[in-house]
């Protein structure tokens, strides 16, 4: 099939939807993607790149790029400039660059759901069927970073929402809390599936981490430094246990909230046990993982996020370490299930620090148990190959309904 995937993000920044393209192309489909110059999680466009670029070829996927405004560090007005810009930039220089046909359209919806527009827009140019594949929540996850608080601005986003559900013909979602949502705003349960977040092929672990980790019990948090994932409890909990020299907290990764934090750390004099080493290539996780006594989840508290599961979750399950969560709803509902580690209620500082010393009390032996369960549920439920397997058919599904149909104008919307 030849599958035009929509994207605001794509390499070199380091999301989920490089690694299904290049799963796409293993299976012998034909895979372009239509994305944005890289500029997340800095701000600014990566080296090397500009605001216009010429087409790449990478592993066998064609990228094409739209310029857009960089999303900067902590400025919201920034931020609706950045998700703005590729919305305006895709709906444009998108039909122009995307030549030629199209079995389907794959939209990869992280934050924002805008992305959703241009490819109502290539539906119509292409005559060809949009799956949707929600990660993100809109507009809740939009409230509760903070947004949309006056009402009129949620009432039109919501509008958006529902416009964009419309026009898709199959949504995917990654966690069963979305459902209910998605299915208010108007999207008949036959239209909708369920596609969670799969563990990525990650390379053997060969030789130490690229930089030395402190000695004691290692307590590791990967990926995004930003106010959902609730810096402020991991702070906290650090803070009552300023007592356990042993306990370490190490921060992985960049985000809107690294400075805070940074300062936080200072301002608090957690230097000695709170460590911000920045962020490092993907390839190199597994090294950090292996020298992790166990890995840390957390999200804030608020209703959206209890009905989310973390893309981080599978990844930690697979590395075969405990996890150390403090999460509400589906989250927590999954570690529990698997046994893979020890869970608080979102913003349960105390309760975060309690089971931090309690895992850095067992043995090696009881640790080892609950990554060995993680790891089992993970290969269960997260396993790559059987949810590619699942995507496929999604893909050829559509396409062959699409066939079939009449090219008629109505056609091309079925749901509206």
């Amino acid at each position: 099939m030849r599958i035009l995937i929509v994207t605001q993000y794509f390499w070199p920044e380091h999301f989920r939807i490089n690694d299904l393209a290049e799963g796409l192309v293993e299976r012998g489909h034909e895979v372009t993607v239509l994305t944005g110059s890289p500029n997340y999680p800095e701000g600014k466009i990566f080296k090397g790149y500009g605001y216009f670029n010429r087409e790449e070829i990478r592993t066998g996927v064609r990228i094409l790029r739209v310029p857009l405004i960089p999303r900067g560090q902590g400025s919201g007005l920034r931020l609706a400039l950045n998700y703005l810009s590729y919305l305006v930039s895709a709906s444009l220089l998108g039909p122009l660059l995307c030549r030629g046909s199209f079995d389907l359209i794959f939209v990869c919806q992280l934050s924002p759901v805008t992305v959703g527009i241009p490819a109502a827009f290539l539906k119509r140019l292409k005559r060809a069927p949009i799956l949707f594949w929600i990660l993100d929540l809109w507009p809740e996850s939009i409230v509760a970073a903070g947004g949309l608080r006056p009402p009129w601005i949620y009432r039109g986003v919501d509008a958006m929402v529902r416009f964009i559900y419309r026009r898709c013909d199959r949504i995917l979602y990654t966690s069963k809390g979305f459902a209910s949502s998605i299915q208010s705003r108007g999207v008949e349960p036959s239209r909708l599936a369920y596609f969670p977040n799969w563990v990525e092929p990650l390379p053997e672990v060969v030789g130490a981490p690229p930089v030395q980790l402190p000695k004691g019990f290692r307590i590791l948090f990967a990926g995004n430094v930003g106010e959902a994932q609730d810096f402020g409890t991991i702070l906290n909990a650090a803070e009552q246990l300023k007592d356990h020299p042993e306990i370490q907290w190490i921060i992985l990764g960049e985000g809107r909230q690294w400075n805070w934090v940074k300062d936080q750390v200072e301002a608090r004099g957690l230097s000695a046990c709170v460590h911000l080493l920045g962020r490092f290539p993907a390839d190199t996780m597994p090294s950090f993982f292996a020298q992790a006594d166990a890995l840390l989840v957390t999200l804030k508290r608020d209703p959206v996020f209890a009905l989310t599961v973390p893309g981080k979750v599978p990844s930690y399950m697979a590395c075969g370490r405990p996890i150390l969560a403090a999460l509400d709803g589906e989250g927590a509902a999954v570690i529990t299930e698997a046994q893979a580690g020890c869970v608080v209620p979102s913003g349960d500082a105390p309760g975060l620090a309690d089971r931090a010393l309690e895992l850095s009390r067992l043995s090696e032996g009881e640790r080892s148990e609950m990554g060995r369960s993680g790891q089992q549920y993970c290969n269960t439920l997260f396993d790559r190959e059987k949810l590619f397997s699942l995507l496929e058919f999604h893909l050829q599904e559509l396409a062959g309904n699409a066939k079939s149909r009449p090219r008629t104008r109505s056609s091309s919307h079925p749901a509206g």
